[in-house]
C-alpha cells in the first residue's frame, strides 16, 4: 500500500458485515443504515499534535478490527482498490 496517514488519521479497509437469519437467509448491510461499519486497520498515524508539541496516542493497530461511524470516512480508490480514511476519534471500538 502506497498510502501513509497523517496525523490522527486511520486507513482502513472496508470490511461487509453481512446477518444470517437462523434459516440462513443473508440480510445485506443496506437493509440498516444507521448501523455503525467495521474495517480492517491498514495504516495508523502518528497521532496529532498536542498544544504541548507531543503527539496523542491511537488506540488501534495495524491489523485490527474496528467499529466506526457508518458517514465518517473519506472514501479513496487507489491502484483499483478502494481504502477508508477515518480520524481515530470516529472508531468507536475494536472487534474482538
Amino acid at each position: 500500500m502506497k498510502l501513509k496517514p497523517l496525523g490522527n488519521k486511520v486507513i482502513l479497509e472496508s470490511v461487509s458485515a453481512e446477518e444470517k437469519t437462523k434459516s440462513g437467509i443473508i440480510i445485506p448491510d443496506t437493509v440498516d443504515k444507521e448501523k455503525p461499519e467495521q474495517g480492517k486497520v491498514l495504516a495508523v498515524g502518528p497521532g496529532k499534535v498536542l498544544e504541548n508539541g507531543q503527539r496523542s496516542k491511537i488506540d488501534v493497530e495495524v491489523g485490527d478490527t474496528v467499529l466506526f461511524s457508518k458517514y465518517s470516512p473519506t472514501e479513496i480508490k487507489l491502484d483499483g482498490k478502494e481504502y477508508l480514511v477515518v480520524s481515530d476519534e470516529d472508531i468507536m471500538a475494536v472487534v474482538g
